[in-house]
């Protein structure tokens, strides 16, 4: 009876010991799926749902329901301008559409700045800011830029003429001065795609401007001759004030006219019969 108490028991102990083995196996196993786990939670990126697009689209297209789908996209790398729901995108309903004006890659964020609003077309009146005008400027190949100009590109505008400063002064001085500088170009004669890439001798462009400004590249235009200096992509200085004349130009100095002082002379005259005879006196001040 002890024999078998005691296999029981050296049974039992050792039924123990496998469960406690066991036991800490799947203990361990767990901490190390709980570790990688967390390690997983921490490297994941908070996402927000943005529409991009299902194709390729260019300029003038129309943007559809079936041209757009939802992805989830990095809340931190989210660019200015998308849209996180359909509403947004149609505000109006389907029937609606937008307008491309920027070419859009397959799978690219659809972005404000890429789409007209609701309804509109692809004109240059859905690219004015607000407060803003369009203004067409007279141009040939040398005012031009030479063809190299396109929608989108920023230019210096100068104004040559002859300016006169008085008005006694009859012929003026020939001079050239910046009117408005990093003005926007929204076409080029009828064209307003910033994805057109060939270089085109226009023959008139078309800028965004204030009111005022158009007021002054009215007068200028009217009363010189206009060139157009094309600003650099990078470019983030303004240039200020700018002016030159044809003296200035060439270096020429203006002479200085200096009065000459005379002495200044006092005399009395005296007749004496048919005589004059002048006296030198002191000059009263």
């Amino acid at each position: 009876m002890r024999f078998v108490f005691g296999i029981v028991l050296v049974l039992g102990m050792g039924l123990a010991g496998f469960a406690v083995y066991m036991a800490k196996d799947y203990i361990n196993e767990y901490q190390a799926a709980l570790a990688v786990e967390r390690e997983a939670n921490s490297r994941m990126v908070e996402t927000v749902e943005v529409f991009v697009s299902t194709r390729s689209l260019k300029y003038g297209e129309r943007l559809r329901e079936e041209d757009v789908r939802v992805v989830r996209w990095p809340v931190n790398a989210v660019p200015e301008g998308v849209y996180h729901a359909k509403d947004m995108l149609f505000p109006s309903g389907p029937e609606v559409l937008r307008t491309v004006i920027r070419a859009m890659e397959k799978d690219e964020a659809v972005l404000a700045i890429k789409v007209t609003g609701p309804g509109e077309d692809a004109g240059v009146s859905s690219r004015l800011g607000k407060g803003m005008r369009a203004f067409a400027l007279k141009v040939d190949v040398s005012s031009g830029v030479s063809g190299f100009l396109r929608p989108g590109d920023r230019v210096d505008v100068y104004w040559t003429g002859r300016a006169y400063t008085s008005a006694d002064d009859a012929r003026g001085t020939e001079l050239t001065k910046l009117i408005h500088a990093a003005v926007k170009l929204l076409a080029i004669d009828q064209f307003a795609d910033e994805d057109r890439n060939t270089a085109t001798i226009a023959r008139t462009v078309t800028v965004e401007a204030t009111p005022i400004q158009v007021a002054a590249l009215a007068q200028a235009q009217a009363t010189g001759r206009l060139s157009l200096a094309l600003v650099g992509a990078e470019e983030d200085e303004t240039a200020e004030f700018v002016e030159i004349d044809s003296r200035t130009l060439l270096g020429i100095k203006e002479r200085e006219v200096v009065e000459a002082q005379v002495d200044r002379v006092c005399t009395i005259k005296t007749r004496r019969g048919a005589e004059i005879i002048e006296t030198p006196i002191a000059c009263q001040q």
